[in-house]
C-alpha cells in the first residue's frame, strides 16, 4: 500500500485507514476486522472518545495489543458527557482535554496517542486555550502530534493559521466535494494534509448496494443517476466502491481516505482499492463534470 506522510509530521500512514465508528461493539467481530486490515496494510486507525461512550476506544486497544507499532492511533476529544445529562457538551477547554486524554490512554492501554483531534469547533471557541493543551501534550509525549475534525472552512482557517496541526479530517467523496471550494486550497498552501472522512458517502457510493434515500445535495433519484454513470468508469477489477475510494485520493493534499466498515467483506472491497492505479486526470475531470461540487453553508 502507498504510504503517505500527514503533513509535515513523522508520521506515516497506508493511504487507505480504517474508520472505526461503525465497527460496532461485538468484541471478536471489531478485533477480527481490525487485524484484517492491520495484515492488510491498514496503519491509521481512526476513533473518537465520543463512540459507543468509549467503548469503542477500548475495542481499537484490546485489537492492538501487541501490534501497537504497526498502528497510528488517532482518536479525538472535545464532547464531554455531563453526569445526568443526556447526550454530550462541547468543551474545547483545556482543562477538559488534559483530563480527557489520559481516560482515552486509559482506554487503548497504550502511553501516547499518534494523532489527537479536536472533534468539532466553532469561532466562538477559546481557540489559543485549546492549542496550548495539545501543544502541552506534544511536550509530555503523551500525543505525537494534533489535527482538527472539522467541516467548517472558518474554523479549519483559524487552526491552520494559528497552531501547527499536521491534518483535517473533513468529509470528501464524490458526493461531497464541497472541500474543493476552500478547504484541500487552504491546506495545500500551508502544508497540512486531509484526512478523508466517507468516502463511500455512508454507502451512497458502495459496490452491491442500492442505496433507498439520498444524500447532501442529491435526491434519491439524482443519486442512482450519479451511480449509473460513474458505474461506466468502472471496469472488471475496479468497483464502483474503488473508484470512490480513488477520487478521494486524487488530490495531493489528501493524505488518506478512511472509510468505515461493519463486514469483512466491505473492509476487503475499501482495501482493494489501494491495489488500483490511481485515477487519471481524464477520469477525475470526467467525475467532476457529472457530479455536484457542493456549495458550504455559513456555519459558526
Amino acid at each position: 500500500m502507498k504510504q503517505n506522510r500527514l503533513g509535515n509530521s513523522e508520521l506515516v500512514v497506508g493511504e487507505i485507514g480504517l474508520g472505526c465508528m461503525s465497527l460496532g461493539t461485538d468484541e471478536d467481530k471489531a478485533i477480527a476486522l481490525i487485524h484484517e486490515a492491520l495484515e492488510r496494510g491498514v496503519t491509521l486507525l481512526d476513533t473518537a472518545d465520543l463512540y459507543d461512550g468509549g467503548r469503542n476506544e477500548e475495542l481499537v486497544g484490546k485489537a492492538i495489543q501487541g501490534r501497537r507499532e504497526q498502528v497510528v492511533l488517532a482518536t479525538k476529544v472535545g464532547n464531554r458527557r455531563i453526569p445526568g445529562q443526556d447526550g454530550w457538551a462541547w468543551d474545547p477547554s483545556k482543562a477538559y482535554i488534559l483530563s480527557a486524554v489520559k481516560e482515552s490512554l486509559r482506554r487503548f492501554g497504550t502511553d501516547y496517542i499518534d494523532l489527537y483531534q479536536l472533534h468539532g469547533g466553532t469561532i466562538e471557541d477559546p481557540i489559543e486555550e485549546t492549542i496550548e493543551a495539545f501543544e502541552q501534550l506534544k511536550r509530555e509525549g503523551l500525543i505525537r502530534e494534533y489535527g482538527i475534525s472539522s467541516i467548517r472552512p472558518n474554523v479549519i482557517r483559524e487552526y491552520a493559521s494559528r497552531s501547527s496541526i499536521v491534518s483535517v479530517m473533513n468529509q470528501y467523496s464524490i458526493v461531497d466535494r464541497r472541500a474543493e471550494e476552500t478547504v484541500l486550497p487552504l491546506l495545500a498552501d500551508k502544508g497540512i494534509s486531509m484526512i478523508a472522512r466517507g468516502p463511500v458517502a455512508s454507502g451512497a457510493l458502495a459496490a452491491n448496494r442500492q442505496p433507498s434515500k439520498g444524500v447532501l445535495d442529491y435526491e434519491l433519484e439524482e443519486l442512482l443517476a450519479l451511480r449509473g454513470q460513474l458505474e461506466q468508469l468502472t471496469h472488471e477489477g475496479r468497483s464502483l466502491s474503488q473508484l470512490a475510494i480513488r477520487y478521494s485520493l486524487a488530490h495531493p493534499s489528501v493524505a488518506v481516505a478512511i472509510p468505515g466498515a461493519s463486514s469483512r467483506e466491505q473492509l476487503l472491497q475499501n482495501i482493494a482499492a489501494a491495489d488500483m492505479p490511481p485515477l487519471t486526470a481524464e477520469e477525475a475531470e470526467m467525475i467532476r463534470n457529472i457530479s455536484k461540487a457542493g456549495v458550504y453553508k455559513v456555519h459558526r
